[in-house]
């Protein structure tokens, strides 16, 4: 069975949630979730819904096809849809790590998967901000220069408050919808009175330039040798 789920988006982005109330209530030591949207949404931090254009901007998206989503990582509009896969890492740091680095500690945990299986795939593999890209940051995942996987993350307390637990979070291209997806973003920002402005060539979907029919299979073998490392 292919270890990516079928999900709406809100489902998807409920069933992370659900997985990390689920190691903070001891109920695991880590999990591991990915997920493959059934449908199309925009979906950005909540911060965005108090902006005064916001309402207009959420009713031109949707009659285009894509309705927002809020979510409780921070960013920007992200689009989802079939051509994405999700990638929930959640987990608790051993104790022996302490808090220093612990943001960037989960993002690599997150990414070098990835990088390594774009090594193996014979890309180059970075990590960083791409101009023009849509919810930029210092972890993207890049591909020949171009972004395709943009992440976020967000903490917790487990129960009685004994230690930290992250869900990292990557959305990974799977599938070429950049022109679709960049126009959404645009189309939300400029009905919101947002500057920024994504182009579709800061992008890159792993399947324009690698088939790699067995990459999520791949990919989940590498995160289970990771998580059984902690």
């Amino acid at each position: 069975m292919p270890p990516a789920i079928a999900f709406t988006v809100e489902n998807g982005l409920q069933a992370e949630q659900d997985l990390l109330a689920s190691i903070c209530a001891g109920d695991a030591e880590f999990g591991l979730l990915f997920w493959q949207p059934s449908d199309r949404a925009l979906v950005m931090p909540r911060r965005l819904s108090r902006l005064p254009g916001f309402e207009l901007a959420c009713e031109v998206s949707a009659a285009n096809g894509w309705p927002v989503l809020l979510r409780e990582t921070g960013g920007e509009p992200v689009p989802q849809s079939g051509a994405t896969v999700n990638i929930a890492l959640v987990y608790a740091p051993p104790r022996s790590e302490g808090d220093h680095g612990r943001i960037e500690t989960a993002y690599r945990r997150l990414c070098d998967p990835i990088c390594q299986l774009l090594d193996e795939l014979g890309g180059v593999a970075s990590l960083g901000e791409v101009e023009g890209a849509f919810c930029d940051g210092r972890f993207n995942v890049n591909l020949d220069g171009r972004k395709m996987v943009g992440t976020a993350q967000r903490w917790r307390q487990s129960k009685g408050g004994q230690r930290p637990v992250g869900l990292v979070h990557g959305a990974l291209l799977l599938e070429d919808e950049r022109e679709g997806m960049v126009a959404a973003v645009n189309r939300f920002n400029e009905a919101c009175g947002l500057d920024q402005r994504v182009r579709a060539e800061s992008h890159i979907a792993l399947h324009e330039k690698y088939p790699a029919p067995h990459a999520l299979e791949r990919l989940e073998t590498l995160y289970q040798d990771l998580l059984d490392r902690l």
